[in-house]
């Protein structure tokens, strides 16, 4: 491949990355808004009918055309060698590709415009703020699901987390089936003891005894795991009993720990943690400004994602404490109405473009890759054909004969075509 040949491959990639430029910029311009984003927004996808493919086909067809022209009129006389026809073939595949992606970065003008108008880490923010709110914002008979609210899903304080026990309660052995189910909850607690000692709590040590305060036998019933590490065990077991329906340091909206959509810079455990701390103090330790203050921030966030509600701030505060403070009361009178489904449609869209753009979308990956192979092997071969008929071609003699002999500029050799004259003439 001579420098002329290379230099034309430069010239076209340039032109082709300038026109990828434009489709970007223009995608950049047309993308609607995040209030404009629902469950089926997708990054652009071939689709033959719009503005988009009708000048991808055009102006696609233009440059293959101009370029194909180009590269057979100047550019046809070439070696044969390996190198030079991988390096040809490289070149052609990779001006193919790029003649036939511009709609990928039209889509990746519309991402861009999209991480302007929401960055990553305001994304965050809002889903944090969200999953703190989660459990103030179900609708009134999400409330009395015991899937969804739970004593086992308070994460805090301590001794929280705690496990669940069901056990059945017969009113008479006679009938089977009156019967009752009570409902226990222990602490999880963890014990490490050296592996040789683990011996002295089936035999009742009186150490061990007095330490956990339970006899050997029961203590064996609340095992829940036991792990061995390395000379070591650790022993996870159901402590003291806990009786949540009695605690004044929780309520029902501790009892969920449920995220509205996880935030990309902690673990779900990590955000349900911190979030649980977080609702704790909000409901037990701060003033209830500090969660006014939340309801007014959640509001400005649902009309950022044009989120229709009717929450008023101060009435839905109103509404928490009331029922924080009156626990055996159904919560059917709180007013957090808003578009819940709207909302969860919403992030997962925003999710997808943000974390799984489909820049090709599958519908069109295979069509795409036979319309790249296709055109590279048309250039290949139409070069391929083209070199070998010109090769075979004797070359055009020059105008200027003396020239060619002589190796010389026309005006240096005009000096021996004046002497070869007179010579003759005096002959």
């Amino acid at each position: 491949m001579d420098k002329k040949l290379k230099r034309f491959f430069v010239k076209s990639v340039v032109v082709l990355l300038i026109i990828h430029l434009g489709y970007f910029l223009y995608g950049y311009v047309k993308f609607k808004g995040l209030e404009q984003v629902s469950i089926y927004t997708e990054f652009y996808r071939f689709k033959f009918y719009d503005d988009v493919s009708i000048s991808h086909f055009f102006i696609s067809g233009l440059f293959l055309f101009v370029f194909l022209v180009i590269l057979l009129w100047k550019h046809s006389r070439q070696g044969y060698s390996f190198i030079n026809l991988f390096k040809t073939g490289a070149a052609l595949l990779l001006v193919s590709f790029l003649t036939f992606t511009f709609f990928i970065s039209y889509s990746l003008g519309m991402n861009a415009k999209l991480r302007h108008d929401l960055p990553e880490k305001d994304l965050n923010k809002d889903k944090t703020l969200l999953n703190v709110l989660r459990p103030f914002l179900y609708n009134f008979t999400s409330y009395s699901s015991e899937k969804l609210f739970n004593p086992e899903h308070i994460l805090y304080p301590k001794p929280y987390p705690v496990i669940g026990q069901k056990d059945s309660i017969r009113y008479a052995t006679y009938h089977e089936e009156y019967y009752s189910i009570q409902h226990t909850y222990y602490s999880i607690d963890t014990l490490k003891v050296l592996t040789s000692d683990k011996k002295k709590i089936s035999t009742g040590a009186k150490f061990f005894s007095d330490f956990l305060q339970m006899d050997p036998e029961e203590f064996n019933k609340r095992i829940i795991s036991e792990k061995v590490i390395k000379d070591s065990t650790e022993i996870i077991y159901k402590g003291q009993e806990i009786q949540p329906e009695y605690d004044d340091r929780v309520c029902i909206f501790l009892e969920n720990n449920n995220l509205f959509s996880p935030a990309s810079d902690l673990t779900v455990s990590e955000q349900q943690y911190h979030n649980a701390v977080e609702r704790y103090n909000l409901l037990y330790r701060y003033k209830q400004d500090s969660l006014l203050h939340r309801f007014q921030k959640l509001n400005m966030v649902l009309k950022k994602y044009n989120i229709e509600t009717q929450i008023i701030p101060e009435d839905l505060t109103k509404d928490v404490f009331y029922y924080r403070d009156h626990k055996k009361e159904i919560l059917n009178g709180i007013r957090n109405t808003f578009e819940r489904n709207d909302l969860a449609k919403k992030l997962k869209a925003v999710d997808h473009l943000f974390y799984h753009p489909n820049y090709l979308h599958p519908s069109i990956r295979m069509i795409f890759a036979a319309v790249v192979v296709s055109v590279w092997l048309v250039l290949f071969l139409f070069y391929l054909i083209w070199n070998f008929k010109n090769k075979k071609k004797p070359a055009a003699p020059k105008k200027n004969e003396a020239a060619q002999l002589f190796g010389q500029p026309h005006f240096a050799v005009l000096p021996y075509v004046i002497s070869i004259r007179t010579a003759r003439n005096d002959g």
